[in-house]
């Protein structure tokens, strides 16, 4: 990354186990996608109603050549997981921009609108 890893955590405490977690997904991200420009990584426990459970929201910000790519998962009452299915989203996400970029993906012919008479 040309830019380095952001994380921020909001309104629970912060621990270098959650901190060395991201570091690691994120560098599996990067090994998948090299160009990444950035990433920004947000981990917030929203105030709910206490007996309907305290469910994370992990926001991803990744930067790459010519576009953002932005994932929003939320409502799970384990961080880890919560951090797995943004991660996995992302990773799908890299793997269809990696695709575009190359060509691979489908393109429709153009559809013709008019009868040519002679």
């Amino acid at each position: 990354m040309q830019q380095p890893l952001q994380i921020t955590v909001r309104d629970f405490p912060h621990s270098e186990a959650l901190d060395a977690h991201i570091r690691d997904k994120a560098a599996k991200l990067e090994s998948l996608f090299p160009d990444i420009v950035g990433c920004r990584v947000v981990v917030e426990l929203p105030h709910r109603h206490k007996h309907q459970g305290k469910p994370f929201n992990v926001r991803l910000e990744i930067k790459v050549p010519g576009d953002e790519l932005v994932v929003n998962r939320d409502r799970h009452e384990d961080v880890y997981v919560a951090l797995r299915d943004a991660f996995d989203a992302a990773k799908r996400q890299l793997e269809d921009y990696a695709r575009k970029l190359r060509g691979a993906v489908k393109v429709h012919e153009p559809v013709v609108l008019g009868k040519v008479t002679r």
